[in-house]
Order: structure tokens, then sequence, then C-alpha cells
């Protein structure tokens, strides 16, 4: 796909940016959805909370957001990795390699639409990946309800580790907070916990273990098991987007891109979805609206670029 022009170019082909790439093709836009088809919850099985969808597979509603936008004439999906995007005239290039089967991205767009998520990075424990998206989880909206009233471990190294053990105590009151030896855990979070039944172990984690393909425990580097049934995880999460870097975005302290309540960057013509600008709910469905909230956003400036040279804000 090489010399063509869109109006719209999407980046990411998670909910967020099928759902602006929709509204942006009903919108009657020419609309090219660049997907690198390396989605984060690849080992998620269900997903939760998404309405008329709750208990979905992650990858089956993938599938069917590309569908329904490659069904719109003016619309395409393509598989293929995003290199770069850069100021070209009064517009964007965009180029990329084909994935899977998919072709190579040499293309001009009117506006851009950055949907890329962020990738995550586990506690360095050995065995975590063989359980997680079946018994262990990151989004605890998306997965608490499934693990109510058993003994939960979450584990994690992050600093908002007891924020997150306060929003797991609505759903079960069994459960331990594992910092595998990172002070993360202040005394006072500790007390507070403690308030609520929960229990802060600070010792270091030698692996998660189980029998057979199911959790049974956590292995303390002591020798020590303590017995969990299910539980959550806390990654680092860190956005994608060193394919923008030609466009000096601003971005926040933690490298996630700084926008207006629309969705609009520091670039003009330059929009992000979804997770792209800011760690929150994991949940699809707050990807998808956030999409959809952007897509009215570079609709109504792309109606005013066409009018008078200046975005509409």
């Amino acid at each position: 796909m090489s010399g063509e022009s869109f109006e719209v170019v999407v980046i990411g082909g998670g909910p967020a940016g099928l759902s602006a790439a929709l509204n942006l093709a009903r919108a009657r836009r020419r609309v090219l959805v660049v997907d690198g088809n390396r989605p984060r919850h690849a080992a998620t099985l269900r997903a939760h909370g998404f309405v008329t969808r709750d208990g979905i597979s992650p990858l089956e509603l993938r599938r069917l957001g590309r569908e329904e936008v490659d069904a719109y004439e003016n619309a395409a999906v393509v598989f293929a990795q995003v290199g770069a995007v850069e100021l070209e005239g009064d517009g964007f290039r965009v180029t990329g390699r084909g994935v899977r089967g998919g072709a190579d991205v040499d293309v001009r767009a009117d506006a851009v639409v950055i949907a890329t998520g962020v990738s995550e990075m586990m506690p360095a424990i050995p065995s975590l990946r063989a359980y997680y998206g079946t018994q262990l989880h990151s989004c605890v909206e998306c997965d608490g309800y499934e693990t109510a009233d058993q003994p939960l471990a979450l584990i994690g190294e992050t600093s908002d580790l007891a924020e997150r053990a306060l929003l797991l105590t609505q759903w079960t009151d069994d459960l331990i907070v594992f910092t595998n030896a990172a002070e993360v855990v202040d005394a006072e979070e500790e007390r507070m916990l403690a308030q609520l039944g929960v229990t802060v172990e600070r010792r270091p984690i030698d692996d998660v273990v189980g029998e057979k393909g199911v959790l049974t425990g956590v292995r303390l580097t002591d020798g020590t098991v303590i017995e969990r049934a299910r539980g959550f995880l806390r990654p680092v999460w860190s956005p994608q987007l060193s394919f923008a870097d030609a466009l000096d975005l601003d971005r926040d302290s933690d490298g996630y891109l700084v926008t207006d309540a629309q969705g609009r960057t520091s670039v003009p013509g330059v929009y992000a979805a979804g997770e792209t600008t800011a760690p929150g709910p994991q949940q699809l469905i707050v990807a998808a609206g956030s999409g959809a909230v952007v897509a009215a956003a570079v609709n109504r400036d792309l109606i005013g670029l066409s009018l008078d040279g200046a975005a509409v804000l």
C-alpha cells in the first residue's frame, strides 16, 4: 500500500483504534487502520464489562471490529508495524512494514490517530506467564468478579499496590499483597490494609507454583509456599511511541502523550486514544469509548480545516 492518501490514518487496531475508525468511516472519512497485530491481551481468554459482549475473547472482539470497519467502502485495515510518522507538507507521511501477510505501508494522511496502547513488563518471576490470562490477571475491574471469595495474591513492585489491594477487597476477604522485597507499601498503608484483613508479604518471591496447570500458591525464596487460588499482577506499563519521535509530541513524566479532553495532542492533526494518554482502568470498553470521543474531535477539526484552513477547537 504505497502512494495512497487518506483523511485519517489510525495506528493501532485495538478497541480504541477500531472504535475511532468505525465512527470516522461512518462520518464518510477515508480511513486506514494500521495494526501491528500484537495485542497486549492476547493471553486473556475472556474480556468482561463490555456491554453485549461480556465474556468475549479479546481476540474475537478485535476480529469483529476489523470486519465492521472493513465493511465500509471508505475504510480499510492492514496488518503492518508502523516505523515512522513524519510531517509532510500540510499533513503526515506514515510508513511501516507489513506483518502476518499484510502489505507494507507508505501513505499520506491529513490526520493521525495514535491508539497503540502500552506494553507491559511483568515482575521478574519465572512462571508468571504460564498462568497469565487464566488464573493471574492484571485488570482488577475486568476479572475481579470471577475471583470472588477465593484466596488471592496481588503481586507487584509499584507504588500503587496498596490502592489496588483496596479495590480487591470488594471481591475477597482473603488477600495477601506480595511486594517481592520492593519497598512500595509504606507503614501507614500496611496498617490500613491490616484493618481490612489484608496481609502484606515483603519477602522476595522465588516463583508461583501449581499442579497440572492450576495455580496453587506463591513460593518465597526461603522455601515457604503460601497457598493461593488465583491472583492479580501489577505490571509496569509503558507507551509504545517510538514511531512518532519525529513529531516531538508533548509527553508527561511517564512518557504518555499529553492531550486535551478530546484527544488532541500538542501537534495539530495528531490525536491519541486509549492508553497512549494515561494508565487507567484496563477495560476494553473504556478504550473503545475513548476512540469514539477522539473520532468526533477529528471529524469536527477536519471540517474546520476544509472551511478556513484552521482547526475548530
